[in-house]
């Protein structure tokens, strides 16, 4: 009996019933409530809740498109449940998962949890599609070979995402003494806030990328002024304008293919950082699909 008396149903952004149904939608929403090997402070496994709640009370209409990316179709899956107490196996299921969702044509948005979680969402994605790149956005390396004897370690996580696609990261200014050689020995390329401020500092970062790209959000490469609730926050990072303004570079020139927002530890902050957390999901998508009105 639900109709207008009623709050709309649970969901990314809540859209209308005709745009929210898995057989409608272009878009999938996949959320995994997993910190499980957070070192610092607690709390991303809220962050997917935190997000699409959020999201509800954004307008569909987005003024920095000038469209409704909703009117793709989005459908909100359950929360997808972790393996207790094993990281890999965590791993397995996201990558099991999003994979079937790419094998039925969705456009697949995992939502984080720690950003352990974007390994699974990327191996799927570059398992299926040749010559992908990954452009992340990460205040942190995240090159640890190991870290507290895991390999799927928070802390590892661009280490294993390298390990399928090559990796541009913008927003680094936090790094381990051996990760900073790694880096530097393989020559990956790695932008920190004010070279990548640099003229042409955006240019370089897409040449650098693949026709084809994933991209893996952690959002601590956010600066803690406008993203304080994450759980490990760094100064000096990108601000709204910078990275919504790269992203929309990207989409330009290249094709997104997918990508991850995780991080977000909504006790850590106040209420607005889950809205931005919100609204830039749902930027990336019009962003990464264009006006649904024109396709």
């Amino acid at each position: 009996m639900a109709d207008e008396r009623f709050f709309p149903n649970a969901g990314f952004v809540a859209p209308p019933d005709e745009y929210a149904s898995y057989e409608r939608a272009r878009v999938v929403i996949l959320p995994v409530p997993y910190d499980s090997t957070t070192t610092a402070r607690a709390g991303a496994r809220d962050g997917p809740a935190a997000i699409i709640a959020s999201s509800v009370d954004m307008e569909l209409f987005d003024v920095g498109l000038g469209y409704e990316p909703y009117r793709w179709g989005i459908h909100t899956l359950p929360e997808l449940a972790p393996a207790s107490g094993n990281a890999e196996l965590t791993i397995d299921r996201i990558e099991e998962v999003a994979g079937e969702l790419l094998d039925a044509g969705k456009f697949v948005v995992t939502l984080g949890g720690e950003h352990t979680v974007a390994v699974g969402s990327a191996r799927a994605h570059a398992k299926r599609i040749d010559g992908l790149s990954v452009l992340a956005i990460d205040a942190h390396a995240d090159m640890r070979d190991s870290y507290l004897d895991s390999k799927y370690n928070h802390a590892c996580t661009l280490r294993r995402i390298s390990e399928v696609a090559p990796v541009t990261q913008v927003g680094l200014r936090s790094a381990e003494a051996e990760e900073y050689a790694h880096i530097r020995e393989r020559g990956f390329a790695y932008y920190p806030p004010q070279t990548f401020r640099q003229p042409n500092g955006a240019r370089e970062v897409i040449e650098r990328l693949s026709e084809q790209v994933y991209i893996t959000i952690d959002l601590d490469g956010i600066d803690p002024s406008q993203m304080a609730a994450v759980g490990t926050p760094e100064p000096g990072g990108l601000y709204w304008d910078e990275l919504v303004e790269l992203l929309a570079a990207v989409a330009s020139a290249r094709r997104i293919a997918g990508f991850d927002v995780t991080e977000l530890a909504p006790d850590e902050g106040p209420r607005a950082c889950a809205h931005l957390a919100a609204k830039l999901t749902y930027r990336l998508i019009g962003l990464a699909l264009g006006n649904p009105g024109e396709r």
